[in-house]
């Protein structure tokens, strides 16, 4: 009866994640879309109903693990990947409230649909099921500590990915900045409309992705100091140079030069966005690459 009760719930699980995945499979379409075809607004619409879907699932589920097993779902790899998907949704559905622009989405979404495709193809059966927890993870800092750094690696890889495009679509521009920080760029009579509408995308990809980093840095912040203020409690130390807390750190001090380069003129624009897309990776290093090494306090022990 008791195993029949588990594969009902596998089950349950498992048809929501793959109508999120597929919800968001069909928003980052959607995004795409609209940016070809600007005019179809349905597009724009539909996509923010197959976010919000995604976004609802994600919630039971993260909510029915929550009430049945009484503790926050962030206990491993299967759970985490949970959060962090919501966490993306959130914040695109926020961003895109705030600053009314479909590039948000059109970068979010991809990173949503990879995220929980992992989660949903990838991840053995057993790492999906919820097993005790070890004596650590008793403790209230575990809704704290995770939750926020996932949320600060939420906000930053989607800043970075908006830095990316930024130097994608700057190759061979000349960008300059004026004394208010506006980008500002020489272009020939014959071309005035193409360039002036060019330069205003790159600004605006420019203005989010910095105020998107700059949202996410202190999340980040907060995350590390509060994951040492519990590493003393669980393990009576603050920092142990476990490989998660060194790449942790390394992915702090990436984000910090970054903000510091939007305040030296002769770093903004192509410079910091290098920094950040260089932030991209080092945050998917954080989050996976050591986990599965294999190795840590906080590695999860699996290698795809």
């Amino acid at each position: 009866m008791l195993a029949l009760t588990m594969n009902l719930n596998y089950q349950i699980d498992n048809y929501c994640l793959n109508i999120s995945f597929l919800s968001l499979f069909i928003s980052m379409i959607c995004y795409w879309l609209i940016i070809a075809f600007p005019k179809k607004t349905f597009f724009l619409k539909f996509a923010h109903f197959e976010v919000s879907l995604a976004n609802i699932l994600l919630v039971y589920l993260l909510a029915y693990r929550w009430l049945k097993y009484s503790y926050f779902p962030l206990s491993n790899l299967y759970e985490s990947l949970l959060f962090l998907s919501w966490s993306l949704t959130t914040i695109q559905l926020i961003l895109e409230f705030k600053f009314k622009h479909k590039l948000i989405g059109a970068i979010a979404s991809p990173v949503g649909t990879l995220t929980l495709a992992f989660s949903s193809f990838l991840l053995p059966k057993y790492m999906q099921e919820v097993s005790p927890l070890i004596p650590a993870l008793k403790s209230n800092w575990l809704l704290m500590h995770v939750s926020v750094i996932l949320i600060s690696y939420a906000m930053l890889l989607i800043g970075s990915l908006l830095s990316i495009l930024f130097l994608l679509l700057s190759r061979n521009t000349k960008l300059n900045y004026t004394k208010n920080n506006n980008l500002t760029t020489t272009y020939n009579d014959t071309l005035i409309l193409k360039n002036e509408d060019k330069l205003n995308l790159l600004t605006t990809i420019d203005n989010l992705s910095y105020r998107i980093i700059g949202l996410g840095f202190p999340f980040l912040t907060i995350g590390i100091i509060s994951g040492a203020v519990w590493a003393n409690e669980a393990w009576g130390s603050y920092w142990s140079w476990d490989p998660k807390e060194t790449w942790a750190l390394i992915t702090w001090i990436i984000f910090a030069i970054y903000l510091h380069t939007r305040i030296n003129k002769s770093w903004q624009g192509e410079k910091s966005a290098v920094v950040a897309g260089l932030g991209f990776v080092v945050v998917w290093i954080c989050y996976l690459g050591v986990n599965f090494l294999g190795k840590g306090l906080h590695s999860y022990g699996w290698f795809l």
